[in-house]
């Protein structure tokens, strides 16, 4: 009998996580990793903090030793996976050669959404993906004269703090009224507003893109409200679109990501979906979520290697996310809205706190600022699903893990 093939379309931390948790939960068949990026799998948090400033090289970001995938029997490929055969079970490669497999893993990740205006093709507009572009990004702001970042979510956000910590005059432009409203809301997003601030980031909020200017090359950036910002370097960080291009083709169920079950399945048997890319029904939200992090490709890609060897691991992980920019970290755990109730217990001005978000007296979310070792607790008070009182949640006397040891009133 022949061994038995799991592909995994797509190198980044969700497949190298998968094919490392695939042999461990003991698959004993070929093992394949297929990547169109040169090089071993890397992990991306570095490239809009470390690597951008220059703090760090390329080498630091793989997700494993340079040994590790001949040691494991694990092959890498590099090409680019054309189409997927869900009957014939093979995918083809650019190259023009196929892999036939028994079972497979779509980790295809994400791509940078482009600015939708005028004068987006002008040299100067750059994207953030990959740890080429963190690199080439590095050389550019220090080439600049002004930086405008477009895009105050994570990613925007992250690079504004890097360039400004590099020395470049920045512009942060954004259509919300505070840096990360669309998931803080305003109360908490006004932190990350001062901090840039205080940090010396000129801030455009509460307007939009409406062209970039230039004859070859971008010189600035006209804004909806009739004015400019000078630029001759624009950084688009205005979110991503899961890559499901692949799995729409290969007629797999597609609805902002890859339709998954809680075990990390398609509806096509034996075939996975893990990461940026994938929708996976939520058993505590009781719906499809789909989560762009680090935390969620490490642990989504591990428990779908470990299904496709043949367990049947319910990934039900709290949403998890982290960020660092200037001397401000931070831990959020959950899925709150905007417009959520915050309750804060510590120091939002010194920018010392843990907030929690609540909806009909029940906490979504929840996040911690500058104060450490409570990511667990804060996770267990959000899985809880249960009302807490405002004034429990405030009481910096009453100990965290006490609130997540009960989870009631």
């Amino acid at each position: 009998m022949s061994r038995p093939t799991l592909v995994i379309v797509g190198a980044g931390l969700a497949g190298a996580k998968a094919a490392e948790a695939a042999r461990d939960a003991g698959f004993d068949g070929r093992v394949v990793l297929v990547g169109d990026e040169a090089g071993p799998p890397y992990e991306r948090p570095p490239l809009s903090k470390a690597v951008l400033r220059g703090e760090a090289d390329a080498d630091s970001t793989r997700v494993h030793t340079e040994s590790f995938y001949t040691e494991q029997d694990i092959e890498l490929v590099t090409d680019r996976v054309t189409a997927i055969h869900t009957g014939e079970r093979h995918v083809e490669l650019a190259d023009g050669g196929t892999l036939t497999f028994d079972r497979a893993i779509i980790t295809t990740g994400a791509a940078p959404r482009r600015l939708p205006v005028p004068g987006a093709e002008l040299d100067g507009v750059r994207y953030l993906r990959n740890i080429g572009d963190s690199l080439a990004l590095h050389d550019a702001i220090r080439a600049a004269d002004r930086v405008a970042v477009v895009g105050a979510g994570w990613i925007g956000s992250e690079v504004a703090a890097s360039a400004r910590e590099m020395g470049a005059d920045v512009v942060l432009i954004a259509p919300q009224a505070v840096p990360l409203q669309n998931v803080l809301g305003a109360r908490a997003g006004e932190v990350f507003r001062r901090l840039h601030a205080e940090h010396g980031v000129h801030l455009r909020l509460g307007v939009h893109v409406r062209e970039l200017r230039g004859v070859h090359a971008v010189r600035e950036v006209v804004l909806d409200d009739g004015t400019a910002e000078a630029a001759d370097l624009v950084i688009a960080g205005i979110g991503v679109t899961p890559r499901t291009d692949l799995a729409g083709a290969a007629g797999l169920r597609v609805d902002d990501g890859i339709l998954v079950d809680h075990h990390l399945a398609t509806d096509v048997p034996g075939i996975y979906a893990a990461g940026d890319v994938a929708n996976a029904w939520h058993p505590h939200y009781r719906r499809h979520v789909r989560v762009e992090h680090w935390a969620n490709a490490l642990h989504q890609g591990a428990a779908a290697g470990r299904n496709a060897a043949g367990l049947r691991e319910t990934y039900d992980r709290m949403p998890y996310f982290f960020s660092d920019q200037y001397d401000l970290g931070m831990e959020y755990v959950g899925r709150g809205a905007a417009d959520d109730e915050v309750v804060v217990r510590g120091d939002l001005d010194a920018r010392e706190f843990v907030a929690f978000w609540r909806r009909d007296g029940v906490v979504t979310a929840a996040m911690n600022v500058n104060v450490w070792d409570v990511a667990d607790d804060l996770a267990a008070i959000v899985a809880a699903g249960r009302p807490v009182d405002a004034e429990r949640l405030g009481d910096e006397g009453l100990p965290l893990a006490e609130l997540a040891a009960s989870g009631t009133r």
